[in-house]
């Protein structure tokens, strides 16, 4: 089965699954930081794939990709240096990323190198879905690579039901149409696109993400949802720490945990 899969089955509810940029904040420390995250208890690891032109990315992530190209990273690099993550790791792990780098890769080349690491699935924001049924589904299917689609307040409810119908894992809940970023809260629209995705009966869980950054609002997602994602506040903290774990002490202090 794969990891997503599983560790849904195990554990319906309070999923906290944590984002960061490959190669930020150091070249070399895209590993250890998933090592790192995954000894601490995190329940999944979705690591972004810098690009020059991050559309849904606010400011934080845009800058962590900005100094991981000038740092070398590229996806090369990246499956070279999870080549061997398996041997610790055992939490599902994403790669999350953009098509423009993914198609030069090759987007067969990308799933082999995904299954030679353990990657259980990949989450491209610009994928069309029309191309996604047609082109990239049937190849990520061969190699066990569950492609993770997003929802915002916009989609309308036949396309979720879509999405739903064809894609496996679990659903995307993005919060907002905005960009990535910290919220302090969830006001009552953003309250009433959960009621309305959870009133749905969907066959697949939904994880939250995008704005994610204390206990009111992780403790809003894990209600209204099977877990949060959390990726702006913790890259923030991973600029200022400077490695995973005080990162992620100063995240767990400011969730609560």
């Amino acid at each position: 089965m794969n990891r997503i899969n599983k560790l849904f089955n195990d554990k319906p509810q309070q999923i906290l699954s944590l984002y960061f940029c490959a190669g930020h904040p150091a070249p070399d420390s895209t590993a250890d930081i998933v090592r790192t995250l995954a000894a601490r208890g995190i329940d999944m690891v979705e690591i972004g794939i810098p690009f020059s032109d991050p559309m849904a990315d606010g400011p934080v992530i845009q800058d962590a990709a900005t100094k991981a190209l000038r740092g070398g990273m590229n996806l090369r690099l990246l499956f070279d240096q999870l080549k061997d993550i398996r041997r610790d790791v055992e939490i599902p792990l994403l790669l999350m990323g953009y098509l423009n780098p993914i198609f030069h890769y090759g987007f067969e080349a990308f799933c082999q190198s995904c299954a030679a690491c353990g990657i259980d699935g990949a989450i491209i924001p610009d994928l069309p879905f029309r191309d996604y049924l047609e082109t990239y589904k049937p190849v990520a299917d061969r190699y066990g690579l569950r492609l993770i689609m997003l929802i915002t307040p916009e989609t309308s409810e036949e396309r979720i039901r879509l999405i739903d119908r064809h894609t496996d894992g679990f659903i995307y809940m993005v919060s907002s149409a905005a960009t990535t970023g910290a919220q302090k809260t969830f006001d009552a629209e953003k309250q009433a696109y959960f009621n309305r995705v959870n009133g749905m009966g969907l066959a697949h869980p939904c994880l939250i993400g995008f704005g994610i950054s204390n206990r009111q609002t992780l403790e809003t997602a894990q209600r209204n949802a099977a877990g949060a994602i959390i990726g702006s506040r913790f890259v923030s903290l991973l600029d200022q720490c400077g490695a995973a774990a005080p990162a992620l002490d100063r995240l767990m202090e400011e969730l609560g945990r």
